[in-house]
């Protein structure tokens, strides 16, 4: 049998919970979120990269990619690009074309890219960089927009022209090393924070310290009640799904305020739920919050970086709050904040479970920001599904594109409101990189384009487009 077709045959017993909106169910006829067709836009082969005639990518027939600013290319605005290209998000930019705003997820007191003198933290070297593209990946204009930050991961596009950057660490001078055993006295800067790039000046490079300093992920923001969900991938223990409320709302201020409140998620009735192992099929749940109330910790004692980056998560566990296994990318869609459980779910029959907390190969989660209700709209039944999903993002059409962070290949995968999901392209090897997985897709203001990004030391930013009117995206 091959790999297409187990997941079909599959596809009943995947623990699929079909979804839409704020959980409409299956859509009628006509609807958004229905197709005439399957979802599948067919078998993926070989196609070579407009850029330089090497084949990176596998897709399906029709469709065409150009990659653009690899590790190492010098900015049109000066500088270097670091590697490491994480999340990202796509802005209307002029005469037609695309603004980026992308992380470089680079860890270590290795010194700030960019100019120096701007950084937040000059011994690190993590950021954003801001691009001006064509809608075929053509490179316009390239530049620094953040430095001195450390491990952006992901983060989110916020509606008057800005992105969010997401630090995943706590390093900081008062904090012991972390996993990779830099020395963290090298470093000038508390880190642990997400940080506002705006698209039409400098970024402040003032950290919003009351979002909290714990192992940031992602940030989706809520325009009718002006909160930004906050994700947390804390590895090696339990995570949590927050909520930060900033003291006014962000679309009247014009930007986010410090100063603010940090919450984060339990589940109504049942303190200290347990929301990272394997559960039925569409479970859902009243979910209510609690007070975090020390947001920002600043350390006198130098706890090792395993009880720093437990301090804020435990606060909220203390007062009931749910566990989650790594939960990474999220987006926001008519009123549902969509998140991903990395490695949430129970370990399939044939599969090894994963390092790290959490034993499964990825769970989606849908919070109707109306209703207070959380729902599991979809878990891995096994790594030839799913395996260990990461960024996200939606179509017009209200699919989702998941980027896989699995040990194997690395496909971007569909997920359909109809709970169908299918192969939309497969990573090629990196050489030198066993760990390159896809990060950051994104698509287009006006749909054309897809893009998406190389999480790699030899880290690219790809620009797809083709008949997306044949299958589910």
């Amino acid at each position: 049998m091959d790999r297409r077709k187990f997941l079909t045959a599959s596809a009943a017993s995947a623990g699929v919970a079909m979804f839409g909106g704020p959980f409409a169910g299956v859509a009628a006829a006509g609807e958004r979120g229905t197709l005439t067709h399957g979802a599948d836009y067919g078998p993926l082969g070989p196609v070579p990269d407009l850029r330089d005639g090497v084949v990176r990518l596998q897709l399906p027939a029709g469709f065409t990619y150009r990659s653009f600013n690899p590790v190492g290319e010098a900015f049109t605005e000066g500088g270097l690009t670091p590697g490491r290209h994480d999340g990202m998000a796509a802005f209307r930019g002029p005469k037609g074309s695309t603004i980026l705003v992308r992380n470089h997820e680079v860890n270590g007191p290795v010194g700030a890219f960019g100019d120096v003198s701007d950084a937040y933290d000059t011994a690190a070297g993590g950021g954003t960089a801001t691009l001006r593209v064509t809608r075929y990946g053509e490179l316009i204009k390239s530049a620094a927009s953040l430095n001195g930050t450390q491990m952006n991961c992901s983060g989110g596009p916020m509606p008057w022209g800005a992105w969010v950057t997401c630090e995943e660490t706590v390093n900081g001078p008062d904090v012991g090393n972390d996993f990779t055993g830099a020395d963290n006295t090298l470093l000038k800067q508390k880190h642990g924070y997400i940080f506002e790039v705006p698209l039409d000046r400098a970024a402040s490079r003032r950290p919003i310290r009351s979002a909290g300093r714990f192992a940031h992920e992602s940030a989706a923001f809520d325009p009718r009640t002006g909160a930004i969900y906050l994700t947390e991938d804390n590895f090696g223990f339990a995570s949590g799904f927050y909520r930060y409320l900033p003291p006014k709302n962000p679309l009247k201020a014009g930007r986010i305020l410090d100063g603010g409140k940090l919450q984060m998620l339990a589940v109504k009735n049942a303190p200290g739920k347990d929301l990272s192992v394997g559960l039925p099929a569409g479970a859902s749940f009243q979910a209510t919050w609690v007070t975090i109330d020390d947001p920002d910790p600043t350390f006198t004692t130098k706890p090792t970086n395993d009880e720093a980056i437990q301090y804020v998560g435990k606060q909220g566990r203390a007062k009931g709050a749910a566990l989650f296994s790594r939960l990474e990318g999220a987006v926001y869609d008519s009123g549902t904040i969509y998140f991903v459980s990395t490695q949430g779910g129970a370990t399939a029959a044939g599969d090894t479970p994963p390092s790290g907390f959490g034993k499964g190969r990825g769970q989606i989660f849908a919070y109707d920001t109306w209703s207070d209700r959380l729902r599991l709209v979809y878990e891995s039944p096994g790594s030839l599904v799913l395996d260990l999903p990461d960024n996200v993002t939606t179509s017009k059409r209200g699919t989702l594109v998941l980027c896989e962070d699995g040990g194997g290949d690395n496909y971007l995968r569909g997920l359909t409101r109809r709970g169908e999901i299918f192969d939309f392209s497969r990573l090629m090897p990196v050489s030198g990189d066993s760990g390159a997985e896809f990060a950051g897709s994104t698509f287009g203001p006006d749909g054309h384009t897809l893009f998406v990004n190389v999480q790699s030391s030899q880290g690219v930013s790809f620009a797809i487009w083709g008949p997306w009117h044949r299958g589910g995206f």
